[in-house]
């Protein structure tokens, strides 16, 4: 497959596909030939469904065939992480404890997929239980711009299979940061829906109030059109919104003329190093340049939210891993295993402390939404780092400072390519919205990605 096609944006892949410019099955093909030839070096994918990828191709083609369009993802190859049940695959959330466990449902995100017509090519690379670190049985993904870089987590696989072209999008989950992390570090864009958006019927869970769904992709009209297919409520979980699911692709082309843009200068740049603090300030000067009128605001005090992500998260771990901890424990790897721990040995009034101070900061920037449409802010406060200089990151509060706040408030957040290192590797910013703003963080990152290049830039493979 030359390189215009296997990076395509999935938007034109679609379309070349429902034009007969290429046919499903031979674009699946190709990137199945793609996964084979790379994925021993990159560790992206650890299931490869190359038969059903092939049969689900053909169907599509054959619909297509009779006039039978399902949309911009009809025949598009995609991927899913390793958490997101499909029957009769092996589904094991990045833990050997669990290599043998073969649902007998699917997801509803795979369900929705499917019932758009999209090509599921396999199951994708994460760390374990989706938490911060790769179980130490297990070969880390490999960032596809510079091997000796950090790739992300927990959705490593996610980012590195879309960035490498090894898939026109995938799906990842975000608990503390894990699909803007990954989404950073691989220079892809990474979406994270309202809490409730997307159904996690079928997800393997590590915190069930924190975790949220979302696509990772290399362009913004890519997120919108997968957001519009996995959005909705769901029966089989009653905790997703009911709210009525917008054309999130048609409604791209809006720009950012006359939305409030919120900037708080000292959140975004205490303890920030210079690079990534200069790389949001240069895209936050390009929005204004589009139209967008920066607003001065003071987030929320939030180092104490930033804290209480720890407790709420571990505690409710324990409850996804009843089953095999503390029976099993000695088969969990330690960073994990410690998490765990540390869930057990937590109190009630612990526990009940941590939610406390996360209600009254989500009630604190809820507040900050009635004067600004977006905030805007770094995802990481240091550059993605080195493998052999993780150490750099500092403590996990570190690591979550940006984004952990954003998971406790269920607040949708884009990511978004902004640049790049002298060493070659990418550089990212954010964007959060008020709840259910999907939309508007679309337009917005869509106005950004037209006026910038770094979108246009793939790593050489």
């Amino acid at each position: 497959m030359t390189d215009e096609l296997h990076y395509l944006s999935l938007v034109d892949a679609g379309k070349k596909i429902a034009g007969g410019e290429i046919s499903s099955a031979e674009l699946t093909a190709a990137m199945l030939a793609r996964i084979e030839k790379l994925n021993g070096s990159l560790h992206a994918y650890v299931t490869v469904l190359g038969e059903s990828a092939m049969a689900e191709a053909a169907e599509a083609d054959a619909e297509l065939a009779r006039g039978e369009g399902r949309g911009p993802l009809h025949g598009v190859p995609i991927a899913v992480k390793d958490l997101m049940a499909i029957a009769g695959v092996r589904t094991s959330a990045g833990m050997p404890i669990l290599k043998d466990r073969k649902p007998d449902h699917d997801a509803t995100v795979v369900t929705r997929l499917r019932a758009v017509g999209a090509v599921i090519l396999g199951k994708l690379e994460m760390t374990e239980g989706a938490y911060a670190s790769h179980h130490p049985d297990i070969t880390d993904p490999v960032n596809p711009w510079n091997a000796d870089y950090w790739p992300g987590v927990s959705s490593s696989g996610s980012g590195v299979a879309t960035a490498g072209g090894l898939c026109f999008a995938s799906l990842g989950t975000d608990t503390g940061g894990s699909i803007r992390f990954p989404s950073l570090a691989c220079g892809t864009v990474g979406l994270k829906p309202t809490w409730g958006r997307v159904s996690r019927y079928g997800v393997f869970p590590l915190s069930e109030t924190l975790d949220h769904i979302g696509p990772m992709t290399r362009h913004v009209g890519d997120a919108a059109a997968m957001l519009g297919a996995l959005a909705g409520a769901d029966d089989n979980d009653p905790t997703t919104l009911t709210a009525e699911v917008p054309d999130y692709l048609a409604g791209l082309a809006g720009g950012v003329r006359g939305i409030k843009i919120g900037v708080d200068e000292q959140f975004n740049t205490r303890d920030v190093d210079p690079v990534v603090a200069d790389a949001v300030t240069s895209a936050i000067n390009v929005l204004r340049g589009e139209g967008a009128e920066i607003v001065p605001i003071t987030i929320p005090p939030h180092d104490a939210v930033v804290a209480s992500w720890m407790p709420i998260c571990a505690a409710e771990a324990v409850l996804g891993h009843a089953e095999t901890y503390p029976s099993r424990a000695d088969e969990y790897g330690p960073v994990m295993g410690g998490l765990l721990e540390a869930g057990v040995n937590l109190s009630g009034a612990d526990y009940a402390r941590a939610t406390i101070i996360r209600r009254n900061f989500c009630g604190q920037l809820a507040r900050l939404f009635d004067a600004i449409d977006v905030i805007a802010a770094p995802s990481l406060v240091v550059l993605p780092p080195r493998l052999d200089a993780m150490d750099d990151l500092g403590s996990l509060e570190t690591l979550i400072r940006f984004t952990s706040p954003f998971d406790h408030s269920g607040s949708p957040t884009i990511s978004l390519p902004c640049g790049f290192t002298e060493t070659g590797t990418p550089l990212g910013f954010q964007l959060i919205g008020r709840h259910l703003d999907e939309g508007l963080l679309l337009r917005a990152g869509h106005a950004f990605e037209r006026a910038t290049v770094w979108n246009a830039r793939h790593p050489e493979l």
